[in-house]
């Protein structure tokens, strides 16, 4: 049984599909069998993997739609190590494709059991909303990691995301939890942002990871060639941090109590 995570934050443009792909590139690192799943129309974790969105001939949007299985619609990131279940601007269409269908909140977590044997991660980078796709994710899901920014308007978005977290646990998805609150795009030399982190600390614990995301330049680069920051500059600052941050979510899985199959 793979352990399922969303990759979600309401907010956007706080690292979320850099998050979700160097997670991805870090764990196979690590020798873990990992799917990435982009449930952004926009594609930017399909484009981040090297696959191009525009040579799709099936996508998410199959597989939500349930025209394909994973094991037909996936690709995989030949550099990355990992496989990818890719999306495009078809994938927009969806949701309203999605509303008057029947289990629609359930689409990829059926989708997602047939596949189950595959894989020891699944990683879903979500849209910056909370869409039907956002929905798929979470109701899939046994946990959500959160990437932010430790500002203040930061702050604000989580207690709507955590309070959205609650209510799909409460009615939808019993599994799901808060794994943890990742530090990103972080630099210790500006003072609000060690102040927020602090706070982030105080008030979640142990549910914000010891991982620390530098703000790194070769980490933004790598998407125009089609990269993992984690592949595109192994020695890179942000890269050495994904790679302790896999480890870090391995130790911590290693840790956890497993999730009932359902």
């Amino acid at each position: 049984m793979p352990r399922i995570f969303c990759i979600a934050n309401q907010k956007g443009g706080v690292g979320k599909t850099t998050t979700s792909v160097n997670l991805a590139a870090g764990l196979s690192r690590l020798g873990q069998r990992v799917l990435l799943v982009d449930l952004d129309p926009q594609g930017n974790a399909t484009m981040g993997s090297g696959v191009d969105k525009r040579q799709l001939e099936t996508s998410v949007y199959d597989v939500l739609l349930e025209s394909a299985s994973i094991a037909e619609a996936r690709s995989r990131s030949e550099k990355g190590g990992y496989d990818v279940l890719g999306a495009n601007r078809e994938l927009a269409g969806a949701e309203v494709e999605l509303v008057a269908l029947e289990h629609r909140h359930e689409r990829l977590r059926r989708a997602l059991k047939e596949a189950a044997a595959d894989y020891d991660f699944v990683l879903i980078d979500c849209p910056p909303s909370l869409s039907l796709l956002t929905l798929n994710g979470l109701c899939s899901a046994h946990g959500v990691i959160v990437p932010m920014q430790c500002e203040y308007f930061a702050l604000e978005g989580l207690t709507d995301l955590v309070n959205t977290i609650k209510q799909v646990h409460a009615n939808l998805n019993r599994d799901l939890q808060l794994i943890g609150l990742l530090r990103v795009m972080f630099d210790p030399r500006i003072t609000l942002q060690t102040q927020v982190s602090e706070q982030l600390k105080a008030h979640f614990g142990d549910k914000v990871f010891n991982t620390v995301i530098p703000r790194n330049v070769r980490l933004a680069e790598a998407p125009s060639y089609g990269l993992p920051g984690v592949v595109f500059d192994p020695s890179a600052k942000g890269a050495v941090a994904f790679v302790e941050f896999a480890k870090e979510m391995v130790e911590r899985v290693g840790t956890a109590p497993a999730p009932a199959a359902s």
